[in-house]
């Protein structure tokens, strides 16, 4: 008989429902990319795996090598949850290849990712671009760079479809670097169905990303109840500050970032700012529909980042309040409307207790990618075994489901 789970419960394994909130597709080649962007630009702007100027293998943007790009190991890839691992080779001084194998065909094909989500027990999946969210930092922001985005969008309507089977939720990637592009793009991917887009994190063009004068953009997103991510990657914004300190942005995180850059310019802080600019903006009172995560940057730092919001909203109460001052806690409005996928090494327990709910903490496997877990049900053994079964349960499924409205 099975057992039955009463509340307040802590169980040792989890059995119930799965909505992964972090997944990845592996870009088997990017050809689509020839097919899809103008040919005006594909001496500057093609992506492409290849071998560069100076000799070396990997992706490329024209001639330029992304460093950060998980092909640069010969097309191979690290297997997936393997992160620490991983770190322990390369700590040891082993290459960063041994054991990394050739991607299988549920990274690449939505048919075979279905299976996979069916052999996990995932119900479904937000799934991110692969190691082209690695290229973001490398585009013009301009009118450009949304050109090179929306020839990827192409290939996501094409190949994976923006709800396959209404189980895998592909994410339209939306810039604000040009207005124009950025109302076109907004309503070409509404119209083809998607359910959540990924967005540069950041201001743009000078301008706050919930300035009223992209108010056009949020626009359709909230009449058509798309859900918003920023997901971790290069935020261009940062870079003056690292040339500021002496510093070169775009170096491989893994061999060339420093320990200060770590901290302060990639993951939490990037997104912290983003997010919290856009609640000080009253971007929620003309946008109720809209709903944020952060991706892959933890969540460690949400009960700090919360705290502080409200402590600088009455520092501020007599100051200068762009869209007008707020009605209510800066926390209040994020635990509505925002949400942030956790780390599983991640102190859960602790970040729920501090914020008094586990509404606005998500799960995400990482899959097929090396930092998260092998399989997403790990994730319950990884971060969640402190927490009584229903909160769990929510972070492993519900949520996920309510950020996606599903």
């Amino acid at each position: 008989m099975a057992k039955v789970k009463t509340i307040g419960e802590v169980l040792p394994t989890y059995e119930g429902p799965i909505f992964d909130c972090d997944s990845h597709i592996w870009e088997r080649d990017y050809d689509f990319l020839r097919k899809y962007l103008p040919q005006d630009l594909h001496a500057e702007w093609l992506v492409a795996r290849k071998v560069g100027p100076d000799g070396r293998f990997g992706l490329h943007i024209g001639d330029r090598m992304v460093e950060n790009a998980e092909s640069n190991a010969q097309g191979l890839v690290p297997p997936p949850g393997k992160l620490k691992e991983w770190l322990q080779a390369m700590k040891e001084g082993k290459s960063n290849v041994e054991g990394w194998g050739l991607p299988t065909e549920d990274m690449m094909e939505p048919a075979a990712r279905l299976a996979k989500l069916d052999e996990f027990g995932v119900e479904g999946c937000i799934l991110f671009v692969g190691e082209f969210v690695s290229t973001f930092g490398y585009f013009p922001q301009d009118a450009t760079g949304a050109r090179v985005l929306h020839a990827y969008n192409e290939y996501l309507h094409e190949h994976w479809g923006f709800a396959y089977q209404n189980r895998v939720f592909s994410t339209g990637l939306l810039s604000l670097w040009d207005l124009e592009a950025a109302i076109a793009e907004a309503r070409w991917l509404v119209e083809r169905g998607v359910r959540v887009v990924c967005m540069p994190m950041g201001p743009a063009g000078g301008r706050s990303p919930a300035d009223p004068y992209f108010d056009p953009v949020w626009q359709i997103l909230n009449d058509a109840k798309v859900a918003v991510t920023f997901h971790v990657s290069e935020a261009n914004f940062m870079h003056p500050l690292i040339r500021e300190f002496g510093e070169t942005p775009l170096q491989s995180r893994r061999t060339g970032q420093t320990a200060w850059q770590w901290m302060f310019c990639y993951s939490e802080l990037p997104v912290q700012i983003t997010m919290a600019n856009i609640i000080y903006h009253n971007f929620f009172e003309r946008f109720p529909e809209i709903r944020i995560a952060s991706v892959e940057n933890g969540a460690n730092w949400v009960p700090s980042f919360l705290e502080k919001m409200d402590k600088m909203r009455g520092m501020a109460k007599n100051g200068y309040w762009p869209c007008g001052q707020l009605k209510e806690r800066p926390s209040a409005i994020f635990k509505r409307h925002c949400f942030a996928v956790a780390y599983p090494e991640d102190d859960v327990k602790g970040v729920v207790e501090r914020i008094g709910t586990a509404d606005c903490i998500l799960m995400g496997s990482d899959y097929p990618h090396a930092e998260g877990v092998p399989e997403p049900r790990d994730f319950y053994g990884e971060a969640l075994t402190e927490l009584p079964y229903e909160q769990a349960r929510a972070i492993m499924y519900d949520n996920g489901k309510r950020f996606m409205r599903l």
